[in-house]
């Protein structure tokens, strides 16, 4: 299949690529050649090859999401103590942002 010139110029609108003249025609047996390949790609017969997912077949271990500790009262108690400069249960950190 070979891409012609009006063609090109369309992908490149739609890319929003602006092309000269030599690149138009670069373009043109560039992507010809890519669709020539596709096509003999497309005539070889992969009937019987299992598809594959990255190469491996490791899986993911997750833990369920679940509330480590139970002792939570207090902490927030102990934690804001533990800062310098604090207010009616608030507590005051430098600022990040001007």
């Amino acid at each position: 299949m070979t891409i012609t010139g009006k063609e090109v110029e369309h992908i490149s609108q739609l890319a929003r690529i602006e092309l000269t003249d030599a690149e138009k025609q670069k373009f043109e047996k560039e992507l010809s050649a890519i669709l020539e390949f596709v096509e003999k790609l497309n005539e070889v017969e992969t009937g019987e090859v299992e598809p594959t997912t990255g190469g491996t077949v490791l899986e993911n271990v997750m833990r369920p999401d679940e509330q480590t500790s139970q002792d939570l009262e207090g902490k927030s108690a102990e934690l804001i103590g533990s800062f310098p400069d604090k207010k009616g249960g608030w507590t005051k950190v430098k600022a990040v942002f001007d």
